[in-house]
């Protein structure tokens, strides 16, 4: 306001030093009204809060929208946005458990809540809050081991948010996140650790690629297994069936056989049956000794032609035999016979 007052006041000695009173006045007056409405009337942007000291102290937060204030004895001291501010936390090296060194950096998000306090509460409250959140992530990632860092980072944000809320009552600033953006460990750190995610890998490509093959065996060995079991319901089906086959061709032999006897000794009963087998028998006799001897160099000869006739004449007694058995139980001897 001052230097518009100065303004004012100059211009109205120009007037005067030409000879201009009588405009020096009224402009004075006008002049200086006009300083004192600007300077009366402030108007604040939304989610924003400004602070009116009247005579160096604390009087009023001015809200949204316009406002009046009284010149030359109040003025804006402080303007605080109220809107969520992420702040950039530097990074830092922290010391673990284990005593490794870790290089770590995050981000804060923050609200003014309190603008009074945010004025009077801390001479720079964003430093206060970075300072802060530095102190406690050191403190936190001192009670932990390196590994335990990669997968506690939920816990250590909630840690520090815990810390930062808890302190920033008194500055009237809320913290409401906290994350930790980068986790760095030294180079030796970072190669062993690639070595043993490496091994890792490797461990279970091989425990993968084993599964496999023993899988594989036992499928083999499944597939050969139920190709064995019916392989040998085949063998035992064909051999059923086989033994099925041998019994029916024996039992039809036997059958054919009984009925050739049957009609053997049929014939023999009949008139002329004993001439005819006696003929039979001799033509058998003598076709065997003339096959002998187109089959052999050596000719054989009955030591006694009489031979002949003996054979035959024993043949007709069992034929004898078989017409004295009929025809009562001429079938059941001559199968009982054959």
């Amino acid at each position: 306001m001052f230097p518009k007052l100065i303004i004012v006041i100059f211009i109205t000695g120009l007037l005067v030093t030409f000879d201009q009173r009588s405009l020096a006045v009224p402009f004075f007056v006008v002049a200086l009204g006009v300083v004192v409405a600007i300077e009366s009337i402030r108007q604040v942007p939304q989610q924003m809060a400004w602070v009116v000291e009247r005579l160096g102290k604390f009087h009023s937060v001015l809200e949204p929208g316009l406002n009046v204030i009284v010149p030359f004895l109040d003025r804006v001291a402080y303007r605080h946005s109220l809107k969520e501010t992420p702040l950039d936390v530097p990074e830092q090296v922290c010391i673990t458990r284990d005593n490794t060194q870790l290089g770590v950096d995050g981000i804060i998000y923050y609200q003014v809540t309190d603008p009074e306090l945010a004025s009077y509460g801390s001479s720079d409250y964003i430093s206060a809050v970075t300072q802060l959140a530095q102190t406690t992530l050191r403190s936190e990632i001192g009670k932990m081991e390196l590994d335990k860092t990669f997968e506690s980072r939920d816990v250590i944000n909630r840690q520090v948010v815990s810390v930062l809320d808890e302190a920033g009552r008194t500055w009237g600033v809320k913290v409401l996140r906290y994350e930790i953006k980068n986790l760095t460990p030294p180079d030796a750190i970072l190669r062993s650790m690639q070595a043993q995610i490496t091994a890792e890998r490797e461990k279970r490509a091989l425990i993968a690629k084993s599964e496999g093959q023993r899988q594989e065996e036992i499928n083999l060995a499944d597939g050969e297994k139920q190709a064995a079991v019916l392989k040998s319901e085949g063998d035992k089906t064909a051999a059923i069936n086989r033994a099925q086959g041998e019994a029916a061709r024996i039992q039809l032999i036997a059958e054919a056989t009984a009925g050739a006897i049957s009609t053997v000794a049929q014939a023999l009963n009949s008139p002329g049956g004993n001439q005819a087998a006696n003929l039979e028998v001799a033509k058998q006799y003598v076709n065997a000794f003339a096959h002998l001897a187109r089959t052999n160099n050596t000719l054989i000869v009955p030591a006694n032609v009489a031979d002949v006739a003996t054979l035959v004449s024993s043949a007709m007694a069992v034929m004898d035999n078989v017409k004295k058995a009929a025809p009562g139980s001429a079938a059941g001897g001559v199968t009982a016979e054959a």
